[in-house]
Parts: structure tokens; sequence; C-alpha cells
């Protein structure tokens, strides 16, 4: 692998979610990530985009024989991530107390909805309901309607991914100037009212109203929305700053009811005045007037349409892997550039590993025969 933490060994026990992307994050990072999953489960190719440039390893943690191979793989890794219902790992003989009598300097990533403690600690939830209870989801929609639901970006993937490589991370740094690992705590209702920080900021100084879709970033401004276009498809500006709204309005030439137009008492009125100038152009017409331009401004592409984007393609922004389009690792490094994404699981890698693990090719073997590991 390449990439800042070449030389890192990460367990992952396969999930659904937030785990898995976490696991890709550090695996684009240069990790060696081994993905241990059930036996009938693994593929040597395949497995999804945030399944990508993993060591897959089937393994049957059902037998005392499969835990102790995890239990030995963790012993040369630096990090192991989990995302089970608290007391799973513990239940399977895995536990924190475990792992770290076996490998004191080993940081052990667990990744829940609701965290490890709690009156809802097992109660079961996705996504909607961790963004629901933090207010994020609340604050997300257009005046008058329903809380529209962000994808599971809030809670999955930002609050809960970004959070747990954040820690695991931390916590490495840490054991590798201490020598004593820990257990990382990752749950989407402390990583999604995070994010609510700016939020809540806002809401504090009197500069945020309760009713969603009134303020300045959830489509309550004319100068921070989307618009349709005549074609039907749409674009997307925000020049909040005055000097690139005074861009905006003189490349679009709009009338001087939007030269002064901070007053929130105006917002509807400007928006209802802009959407019918924008309504008048396809999308086309409209990007070649502002596009590259400090009017803030950019076309809504779908999916399959962004990795096009002169922009995009510009900087690799995605890479096609085995005939699939995907996002390219992020974020760059100078010195240490990720390497390119693999879906393919290298045999000689599951058997390096566990080699290093101490485990000799003929107990490999009789595992094997056994239907414990794959």
């Amino acid at each position: 692998m390449a990439g800042p933490l070449a030389g890192t060994t990460i367990v992952e026990l396969a999930g659904i979610g937030p785990a898995p992307f976490a696991g890709m994050l550090l695996a684009d990072l240069g990790a060696r990530v081994v993905r241990v999953d059930r036996p009938g489960a693994v593929d040597p190719v395949g497995h999804g985009i945030i399944n990508r440039s993993r060591v897959r390893l089937g393994v049957d943690l059902k037998d005392p024989d499969g835990v102790a191979v995890v239990r030995r793989l963790a012993t040369v890794a630096d990090g192991l991530v989990e995302g089970y219902r608290p007391g799973v790992l513990e239940r399977i003989g895995l536990g924190p107390d475990v792992l770290l009598a076996d490998n004191p300097a080993l940081v052990v990533g667990r990744m829940t909805g609701w965290g490890q403690e709690g009156p809802w600690a097992q109660a079961a939830g996705h996504d909607i309901d961790y963004v629901a209870v933090t207010g994020a989801l609340d604050a997300i929609g257009r005046r008058g309607a329903p809380p529209t639901v962000p994808l599971n970006l809030v809670g999955d993937f930002g609050g809960g991914a970004t959070y747990l490589v954040i820690g695991m991370l931390a916590g490495i740094l840490h054991a590798r100037a201490t020598g004593t690992g820990q257990v990382v705590d990752a749950a989407m209702v402390d990583g999604a009212s995070s994010l609510m920080a700016m939020a809540r900021d806002l809401a504090d100084t009197g500069l945020r109203r309760p009713e969603r879709g009134t303020n300045l970033l959830d489509s309550g401004a004319w100068f921070y929305d989307t618009y349709r276009c005549a074609d039907g498809r749409w674009l997307a500006l925000g020049p909040i700053e005055p000097r690139f709204r005074a861009e905006l309005v003189r490349l679009l030439d709009l009338d001087e009811r939007f030269e002064d137009g901070d007053d929130p008492r105006h917002w509807e009125e400007l928006s209802e005045a802009l959407a019918a100038v924008v309504a008048t152009r396809p999308l086309a017409e409209w990007d070649d007037l502002l596009a590259g331009t400090d009017a803030c401004y950019a076309p809504v592409l779908t999916l399959d349409e962004a990795p096009s984007h002169p922009h995009l393609a510009a900087r690799q922004t995605h890479v096609e892997v085995d005939g699939r389009m995907q996002p390219a690792p992020a974020p760059r490094f100078s010195a240490t550039p990720s390497a390119v994404p693999t879906t393919r699981s290298d045999v000689r890698a599951v058997d390096d590993l566990l080699g290093d693990a101490g485990m000799d090719p003929d107990e490999v073997t009789g595992l094997r025969d056994r239907g414990i590991l794959i």
C-alpha cells in the first residue's frame, strides 16, 4: 500500500454502513486493512466501493478457533474496528479487555449509533434516528415542509465514520508515543451533534431562527439555494459575501431590489424573483454565463455526470477501477500519495498477514480444511 498510513495494520470486523466506510478511508490512506467476514461472504472481487482496497478473510467467529485467529491478528495490528451492538464483541470473546491484554498498544474502535452506554444503547436504529434525536434532522428542509432526509451522510458517514477515523488516528498516535492503547467509543449521536456546532452557535447568538428553511444556510436566503432552469435542470447559488452577490447581480442583470438583499424580511420575495429569471434559460446557457465566476455558481449534476465535469475531471476526483467509476482517495498528500484503489483481495497478502500473526502454513491449511478460515 501507498499513502501516509503505509505500515499501519487495521483489523475490520465486517459490518454495514459507517464501520466499513471508515475502513475504506483508512485503506485509502495506505493502511493494510484486513476485513474479517463470514466464510461464505468472502469473494475475491467486489463487495462494493466502500469495501475496496482490503485484504479479505473469512473467519467463523462462532468457532473458538476462529475467534483465536482474530485475536492473533489483533496482536500484530495497530487497530481494530467493529460496528456491532454493544456487548456483542464481548460475547464472542473479543472484548477490549481481551484484546488489550493480548496487545496493550491496540486501539479498539467501536462504531454504534447510540454509543456504548446510555438508556438507548441496546435499541435498534439507523442513520435517520440518530440524526433526528440530535436536532440535525429538524434543521434540514424547506419552510413549511417536513424535515428532509439528507441521505445517510450526516449520521453514518459524517457523524459516524469520519469521527471513528479521527478517533483511530488520534489513538494510534497516542499508542505509538506511549505504548498504551485504548477504546474509541464512536457514536453517531455524538458525531452528528458535533457537526451541529456552527448551527448551535448561530442559534445562541440570535443569527438562526428555529423554523427550518428561513435561515442563511437552509434555503431561507435567496442567495443560498437551488433554482430550476428552463429545461428542468437545476443550478446552485451560494454568493453569501456581498462582493460575490454583487457579481451575481451584475451577470444576471438583476433589478435594484437585489442590491440590498441582506434583510431576511425580503428573502422570500427575492427568491421568487430570482427563480423567475433562472427559469428563462436552460442549464447549459447559465453554465456558459456563470461557470468559473465569483458568483458562487455550480450546476446540479447527477452521480453519472459528476466525473465528467471539467474541474473534477482535471483533478481526477474520480477513478475507474475494474470498469466502475468511483471516488478517488481523499484528501491528497504531496509526499505520500495514496495508491489507486483496488477491488481485488490479494491471496498472498492474506497468507502474509497470517504469517505475521505467527500462524504456520500447516495450521492455516488445517483451519481452511475445517471451513473455519477462508
